[in-house]
């Protein structure tokens, strides 16, 4: 009785048209559903590249200030930039992994410096003379999970091309890097993950600490 009765009480051809209704309403909540999200979505593309952006820029100027201009001046140049574009917090807490936690505070605050500066001097480092390189920016992301990568490349004068990919993350401050992709795939994170485990499992949080200072002299040439 349950289906002719219902046929019975809303007709076949009203239950196709009940149908069709409920078609058109749902494809028309999809399309208000996509709509909705697209501004939302390119508002987290612009946001995540803003950072890099000013990154590039920073790196340009360092690089046309060139090896003419002191180390540590131009230190300075990308300290602020450096530490507005990367959480290097999250960086160095994924870096040494469950062993951050029984650290002291004055062990970690100790690592979280020596590991900005060391951080800042690799750039400083890298990127110390302009020969018309260019900085080509992607204009849209890679969303994964809830993070954005922010595509780059390196082109050299000669057409030569390297890929940097930056893994932001949204936080308290804003979109920031969390990780470094070279060549769109080697994770400076893991890359650094097995070395800082490795000198915390020998010697502890000072061996860390010392093996950072080491290499930001290394680079800086004993001026970092």
């Amino acid at each position: 009785m349950g289906g002719g009765w219902m046929k019975n009480r809303v007709g076949i051809g009203s239950m196709h048209d009940f149908r069709c209704r409920r078609r058109g309403l749902m494809v028309g909540a999809a399309v208000a559903a996509l709509i909705g999200a697209a501004p939302r979505a390119g508002a987290d593309e612009a946001a995540a590249i803003a950072p890099i952006q000013q990154l590039v820029n920073g790196l340009l100027a360092v690089m046309k200030a060139g090896m003419g201009t002191p180390f540590p001046q131009r230190f300075e140049m990308l300290r602020p930039i450096i530490e507005r574009t990367f959480d290097l917090t999250a960086i160095l807490q994924e870096s040494v992994g469950a062993l951050w936690g029984s650290l002291l505070a004055d062990q970690q605050a100790m690592l979280a410096d020596a590991f900005r500066r060391y951080t800042i001097a690799t750039y400083v480092n890298g990127f110390d003379n302009y020969n018309g390189q260019q900085f080509v920016i992607s204009p849209t992301t890679r969303a994964v999970d809830n993070e954005q990568v922010v595509q780059t490349r390196i082109i050299a004068k000669g057409g030569e091309s390297h890929e940097l990919d930056y893994v932001m993350r949204e936080g308290g401050s804003g979109w920031r890097a969390v990780d470094v992709l070279a060549d769109g795939s080697i994770s400076r994170v893991a890359v650094q993950r097995s070395d800082f485990r490795r000198l915390l499992a020998r010697g502890g949080a000072q061996a860390l600490v010392d093996s950072l200072r080491t290499k930001s002299m290394d680079l800086s040439d004993g001026q970092a």
